[in-house]
């Protein structure tokens, strides 16, 4: 995940297994909030267009959960700084999120996500992470 470089094609097989490890951690739980943690875990890299992973789901057929989380963690993969990318704005991230509609993501959970931005990155402000470079008062 710290890679500071594009993953090679065996990396990225390993990867895309995430999803599924994750999900299988956890399984069998009967509580609805571990089901849901469960079904988020498997499809939030589905893709609306069914190109996503692990299983190429498409459009309804990824769960409504899933397909929230796709797009927070899209924006926030976009927005936040990696060791391999800078930060993007978040007008640069709401152009290619809008150029991904009806492809990577739900294109209704886009136009409810473009509506509340504001709040989202209001949000995002109040719980930034510290900058680890930035000198302490």
């Amino acid at each position: 995940l710290l890679k500071p470089g594009k993953l090679d094609a065996r990396e990225w097989e390993i990867m895309k297994t995430h999803a599924r490890i994750g999900a299988d951690i956890l399984a069998g739980e009967d509580s609805e909030l571990m089901t849901m943690a469960h079904d988020i875990a498997l499809t939030h890299h589905e893709k609306w267009d069914g190109s996503g992973y692990p299983h190429g789901l498409k459009c309804d057929e990824i769960v409504l959960p899933g397909r929230i989380v796709a797009l927070a963690d899209v924006f926030d993969a976009l927005t936040s700084e990696r060791p391999y990318k800078c930060a993007w704005p978040v007008e640069e991230a709401m152009t290619y999120i809008r150029e991904q509609s009806g492809k990577h993501f739900d294109p209704d959970l886009v136009k409810n996500f473009l509506n509340i931005l504001p709040e989202i990155v209001q949000i995002r402000e109040k719980f930034a992470e510290p900058d680890p470079g930035a000198a302490v008062a």
